[in-house]
């Protein structure tokens, strides 16, 4: 047993879970790596730890200065469990319409949370806009972490996410993951690429997303809606471009949610949006792989933070999503007629 002197060095060696129900329906084995046992509760605690580490080796972060980000949520709680675990104030700015719960962990690890409307990328107004003119007004006194196109994101996980998984299944044959700033999925992929030739990589994209089209054609076109939160982009950041990948799929929200609560009921995973996705993704690609495939997604973050939409009945009602568990067969032509 390991002995920390900050709760930032606890991040990382998080183990693989087997899904025991889709592997024996699939006759593939199917794994999540649990980034959810991170201290700040997801895999971007991370990308956190990496970027304010190599800020600070690189003096752009100094004592004294305050760091400022942008986010969906998961972002802003593992720099701010980072930041204050390192000695160092966060202000995070937050579009008003997350799960409240990752607003009060933000403010739980005492970050000076800033609510914003929710508006498009183009609005000057948009979350991630106002961090960067706060930083820019404030250079003294801010540090941005940036963490769509600062590489340290990616680097987070080709130095170690990708390794673990690799020592943890040294015959893994796919890995499927999705996207939001594009830091995991890049790091692992290139990592995964460059030590096991024969590995396949592919992109998970909600609905709403232009990643897939992006990946198919070149150009980002998106068609429908989601209402996951921090996943799925409309424009080429510099963490997806070290991405390196197979192929890509697109998946509606009823996939993930008969997903989410088949196999809450079936193995006892309570699983968030994103990592609903995802076990739905690595689903849908043991129906398609050889019999055999050592299959690896992400449990990005787990189901608390997801209750009032992935669990909540009245909200799936009135998004006309049918809730509750459905049985393997069912669920595997849901996800195969999913496009």
């Amino acid at each position: 047993m390991k002995i920390y002197e900050t709760l930032s060095q606890s991040i990382g060696q998080t183990p693989l879970l087997k899904l025991r129900s889709f592997s024996e329906f699939t006759g593939s084995d199917i794994y999540l790596k649990c980034e959810h046992l991170n201290p700040g509760g997801s895999i971007k605690d991370r990308a956190a730890l990496q970027m304010v580490q190599d800020a600070i080796a690189e003096n752009k972060l100094k004592k004294g200065m305050t760091i400022i980000e942008g986010t969906a949520g998961n972002t802003g709680i593992g720099l701010a469990l980072v930041g204050k675990s390192l000695g160092y104030d966060v202000e995070i700015v937050m579009p008003n319409n997350q799960s409240k719960s990752k607003e009060d962990l933000i403010k739980a690890f005492g970050a000076k949370l800033h609510l914003v409307d929710p508006v498009p990328f183009k609005d000057e107004k948009h979350f991630y806009h106002q961090a960067k003119n706060m930083a820019k007004e404030k250079p003294e006194e801010y540090w941005w972490a940036d963490q769509f196109e600062n590489l340290s994101n990616q680097k987070a996980h080709y130095q170690n996410t990708g390794p673990e998984i690799l020592e943890q299944l040294p015959d893994i044959t796919h890995f499927i993951c999705t996207a939001g700033s594009g830091g995991s999925i890049s790091g692992i992929s290139k990592y995964l690429k460059e030590n096991k030739s024969d590995v396949r990589c592919h992109l998970v994209d909600p609905k709403g997303s232009g990643l897939k089209s992006y990946i198919d054609k070149g150009e980002f076109v998106s068609e429908g809606s989601s209402f996951t939160e921090g996943i799925g982009i409309m424009r080429l950041v510099n963490n997806f471009k070290e991405a390196k990948l197979d192929g890509a799929m697109s998946l509606n929200d009823q996939c993930l949610v008969s997903v989410a609560h088949s196999l809450q009921k079936l193995d006892g995973i309570v699983l968030g949006l994103s990592s609903a996705l995802n076990a739905a993704a690595a689903f849908k690609l043991a129906l398609t792989s050889p019999k055999g495939s050592k299959i690896v997604s992400l449990s990005c973050d787990l189901g608390e933070r997801s209750f009032a939409k992935l669990y909540n009945e009245d909200f799936l009602k009135d998004k006309k999503i049918s809730s509750g568990a459905v049985n393997l067969p069912e669920l595997s032509q849901l996800l195969k007629s999913s496009n």
